[in-house]
């Protein structure tokens, strides 16, 4: 089952939840503060390559983070 993220129109919250493709664009409940008004986001990704002498290349992404919300790695040392 794939993971989506969500956005809540009534809080702002975002949040990540585990959906069947058929219910993927349908408004989700927030954990936050329990409304039915969210919406599906775009979420941002990451793809790396390990090449045969070891050394890892970016081949994709989406400019964050993929272990927390920071902006870049660097922010939070994943």
């Amino acid at each position: 089952m794939p993971l989506y993220e969500y956005v809540c129109g009534g809080c702002g919250a975002t949040f990540d939840m585990l959906r069947s493709f058929s219910k993927a664009d349908e408004p989700a409940p927030c954990p936050a503060c329990h409304a039915q008004i969210s919406k599906r986001a775009i979420s941002r990704f990451a793809a790396h390559v390990h090449g045969s002498d070891g050394a890892t290349t970016s081949v994709a992404g989406g400019g964050s983070c993929a272990g927390c919300a920071s902006g870049s790695c660097a922010g939070c040392h994943h």
